[in-house]
């Protein structure tokens, strides 16, 4: 069986696949969950952003914060994750959701993940699968990780990208955070931009020209992707990887986080 480590095609599913089902909406936080239980690809199991991929919440850590590694690790390895498991991870919105869980096994050192691209079709079904769990375990994460501190001695060493949308990163609206703006020195390039208008994702040397034009003079090894609450971030994350442009890191806490401290810079505009 082959490895997919960035994105994968209906066609190209196989039998044995561990197939996740993170489908959401911030608005409507039991939306994702509603639409697992009317119909989703067979075999499929479901993952629920709020209490599956994140943490606890402490008022200054992010709207979504990431979990404890070791926690998370056994979630999914009693989903029936081992070491040389293809996970396939998918949603209906666009892979926003889904990249943030396959960068979140490349996080606790599973390196066999990739996202559905264009999302779920074919024939669904309600049937809930069984879980037999696998023999998984923990290691040494594959994608590197920034927390406020590290970011802010680095800021202007590194390209900061934020994944949100252009009005929010200009502090013209903040439907979500307290505060309004963006970390300043960061670029700004909407998660929305990897997609065609299908919804699959640009070819990789689209991105790629699209990228190194955003990157200049930084390498991508030198990027930093952040977004509101470290979800949307990943989206940017996994198209630079697809593209050829790998090792950049997360800022997981993001803008939530960063806007939490009024001790920390806020740029507008």
């Amino acid at each position: 069986m082959s490895i997919y480590s960035t994105l994968i095609a209906f066609e190209d599913l196989q039998p044995g696949m561990l197939l996740i089902d993170v489908s959401f909406d911030l608005a409507d936080t039991d939306a994702g969950e509603r639409a697992y239980a009317i119909g989703h690809l067979p075999g499929a199991h479901y993952l629920h952003l709020d209490r599956d991929l994140s943490g606890e919440k402490t008022g200054s850590n992010g709207r979504h914060p990431l979990p404890d590694r070791a926690v998370f690790a056994a979630r999914m390895r009693a989903l029936g994750l081992s070491k040389n498991t293809q996970v396939v991870a998918y949603d209906r919105q666009g892979g926003m959701y889904a990249a943030r869980l396959w960068w979140m096994l490349r996080w606790i050192g599973h390196s066999a993940v990739a996202v559905l691209d264009g999302g779920p079709q074919g024939a669904m079904t309600t049937d809930v699968p069984q879980s037999q769990a696998g023999d998984f375990e923990l290691s040494e994460a594959l994608t590197p990780m920034f927390d406020a501190t590290a970011l802010q001695t680095q800021l202007g060493n590194v390209r900061l990208i934020d994944a949100r949308a252009p009005e929010r990163f200009r502090g013209e609206v903040e439907p979500l955070d307290k505060k309004a703006g963006h970390i300043p020195g960061a670029a700004n390039r909407l998660f929305k931009l990897n997609l065609q208008e299908d919804g699959t994702f640009k070819p990789a040397a689209v991105l790629r020209a699209e990228f190194d034009q955003l990157l200049a003079p930084f390498s991508a090894a030198e990027v930093v992707h952040q977004c509101g609450s470290g979800v949307t971030a990943c989206h940017n994350l996994l198209a630079m990887e697809y593209a050829g442009l790998q090792g950049s890191a997360l800022y997981a806490g993001s803008w939530s986080e960063w806007s939490s401290d009024p001790a920390r810079p806020v740029a507008i505009g």
